[in-house]
């Protein structure tokens, strides 16, 4: 994988988290789009921790899931996790919106391994 494919990867796999951790998805379609997506595919480790832990937590409402998942990922060996900072910013415009979309259908194509090949 080139520096290039890894920064995009990062990228990817932070607009994917933030849009998993939002309200702008119902705790149901968040399920979904946690089964579609191969941990592996995140290349960052603290990513991939963070999205596990939001997999595991299952359809529990976005407010909770910020709740809970703070401390589960310290618990996981990342003592210094602070949540809002990794998501960075709370507020997006619809054109973030789409982009955050986007960014988890491409991590739903690179988890299979068929459309990856063709990537």
């Amino acid at each position: 994988m080139t520096r290039t494919q890894i920064t995009e990867r990062n990228s990817l796999g932070h607009s994917t988290l933030r849009l998993l951790c939002s309200v702008l998805i119902k705790p149901g379609t968040r399920v979904e789009f946690c089964q579609m997506i191969e941990p592996t595919v995140f290349v960052d480790l603290l990513q991939r921790v963070v999205f596990e832990e939001v997999k595991s937590l299952g359809a529990v409402e976005s407010r909770r899931l910020r709740e809970l998942l703070p401390a589960r990922v310290t618990l996981q060996g990342f003592p210094e996790f602070d949540l809002p900072e990794f998501l960075g910013p709370g507020g997006v415009t619809e054109q973030e919106i789409e982009k955050l979309f986007e960014s988890v259908f491409r991590l739903v194509q690179l988890s299979d391994p068929a459309e990856e090949s063709l990537a």
